[in-house]
């Protein structure tokens, strides 16, 4: 799939260029987000790139394990929502720059109109491209540092065993307004309490709570993070391909048959449907009228999270 052991993107471009780093060294696969300066938000390149980063993985005899991580001080701060509408489907027509894998024929929709089955299909392909990393069959370690925000969660919580920096966070904020998780693992790792608590609030989990309640394998400095999500992804080496590959398969499946795609099915419906209700329409009005900064800070403030942090 890729010219060899350490490429940027099947477009050849430069590290730099590219939205997503991939490198096979010591047993490992690292793929690594690559957008330092947008808090590697995710958009379309991103999500593909992580994609076909797991596929080449997968499909390398050299190896064993795969971490995946951010490039700077942040994990993903979520979906770019300055970026258009070729990450989140925010729209139903036939306008310029709407992608989806979706090209059934009708009408060209009214102005404002919104299609769900498009919009499905459109979010849809993200989940089942976050699921690669679900499905992989070699163990897939998640490096937490800085902030892992909304739709960052439906991706690193696909992962296997998850890493985290002793200052970083995690939180699903758009349960505030505009979404629901899409892949939906947050109630099967945590169980119905502790779902339901940081769900229904989008409250942010800081590192030692995140262990606390199970989240997350350990919690590090941020100084030994990457050394020590490393080391253990090395330890695989010792415990042969097929084994692992069996024992993932069975512990995923037991979560499978408590209906976790259904709930992934749902999710990933209600997305949609919560991005179209009337209040989700003025609340995005509003980066217009008061900037897209502002109106995420109003929309933290009461909780006291996210940008909205008291200072330590």
């Amino acid at each position: 799939m890729f010219p060899g052991a350490r490429y940027a993107t099947l477009r050849g471009m430069t590290d730099a260029e590219a939205p997503v780093l991939y490198e096979e060294r010591d047993d490992l696969a690292i793929i690594t987000i690559n957008r330092p300066e947008k808090k590697n938000t995710l958009t379309e390149g991103v999500i593909q790139g992580i994609a076909d980063g797991i596929d080449a993985a997968t499909k390398s005899p050299e190896v064993v394990a795969i971490v995946l991580r951010g490039s700077g001080d942040t994990l993903t701060a979520g979906y770019d929502l300055t970026a258009g509408n070729d990450t989140v489907g925010t729209s139903g027509g036939d306008e310029p720059g709407w992608s989806t894998p979706y090209g059934a024929k009708g009408p060209r929709p009214r102005e404002g109109a919104w299609d769900p089955v498009r919009d499905y299909q459109f979010m849809g392909n993200n989940v089942r491209r976050f699921m690669k990393i679900w499905e992989c069959p070699k163990p897939v370690l998640g490096e937490i540092k800085g902030w892992a925000v909304g739709g960052a969660t439906d991706l690193i919580l696909c992962a296997d065993l998850l890493f985290m920096a002793s200052d970083a966070h995690i939180g699903y904020a758009p349960s505030r307004i505009f979404g629901t998780p899409t892949t939906m693992l947050w109630v099967y790792r945590l169980g119905l309490e502790h779902a339901k608590q940081f769900l229904l609030t989008g409250r942010a989990i800081d590192a030692a709570t995140a262990y606390r309640i199970g989240l997350v394998s350990v919690v590090c400095e941020p100084e030994d993070l990457a050394s020590s999500i490393e080391a253990e992804a090395q330890r695989f080496r010792h415990i042969p391909p097929n084994q692992l590959a069996l024992n993932k398969m069975l512990i995923n499946q037991a979560f499978e048959n408590m209906g976790l795609r259904t709930s992934q099915m749902l999710g990933t419906f209600f997305d949609g449907v919560t991005r179209h209700t009337e209040e989700a329409y003025r609340w995005v009005e509003e980066f217009d009228d008061k900037g897209f900064r502002q109106v995420i800070a109003e929309r933290d403030a009461p909780w006291e999270d996210y940008g909205q942090r008291p200072p330590d």
